[in-house]
């Protein structure tokens, strides 16, 4: 029988094809775990206090790979820096309802206690901000436009029909916020510390003008 021309090399090429997809599938999952990884150890231990060689390990991979990945750490701390607010916006603010009431739930879930004690995966802000003014621009230029994406998702609920006239509001609630938080974190008194959370949220309420804020404890 014979064989159409060139019908023989098409398995060989969907093979190819696959393996390359697959390559990049693998290289974008493995970046995306050092990344997260490189975010839960940066709010434990500080920027500072992480090496690479810790970075990697917390990844499951070797400090060889650290190059096939990012250009230096300074790279991966901006990365790593964008990817927790992104994923902050996502837990806390783009799942809030719209409006006043989205507001509460954003302040709730912000100002938990849940929040507060799972440090490893809260904000950023809380953990890391002492540190990230003394980082590289690009780093400050990640937190910038990180930090604007969850405050404009505050104003737009505060003043749907012109969020940026309140942003700077919205950033005041937010760094009331993050420095509640922060405090509270580094009391050793709970109750004091569960004490001070509920302020916060009284105050994060009267700053927005949440009038009925007082509906429920914090979630």
């Amino acid at each position: 029988m014979t064989r159409a021309p060139g019908k023989s090399k098409q398995p060989l090429r969907r093979a190819k094809e696959r393996a390359v997809r697959y390559g990049k599938e693998h290289k974008q999952a493995t970046r995306q775990r050092i990344i997260e990884a490189a975010g839960r150890r940066f709010k434990r231990d500080g920027i500072d206090g992480s090496g690479i060689s810790t970075l990697m390990t917390d990844a499951g991979l070797t400090n060889g790979a650290f190059y096939t990945h990012f250009t230096s750490k300074d790279d991966l701390v901006a990365t790593a820096i964008a990817d927790q607010l992104q994923a902050q916006n996502a837990s806390i603010v783009a799942q809030a309802a719209p409006g006043r009431a989205g507001l509460e739930q954003i302040v709730r879930r912000y100002l938990s206690a849940q929040h507060r004690d799972s440090s490893d995966d809260g904000c950023p802000s809380a953990a890391l901000l002492d540190e990230i003014r003394r980082c590289t621009d690009p780093t400050k230029q990640a937190y910038t436009d990180g930090v604007l994406m969850v405050i404009d998702g505050i104003a737009a609920r505060l003043t749907p029909d012109d969020p940026l006239s309140v942003r700077t509001k919205a950033l005041g609630a937010y760094a009331m916020m993050a420095g509640t938080l922060q405090l509270s974190r580094a009391l050793t008194d709970r109750q004091l510390a569960d004490e001070l959370l509920e302020q916060g949220i009284h105050n994060a309420f009267a700053l927005l003008g949440v009038e009925h804020g007082h509906s429920g404890p914090a979630m």
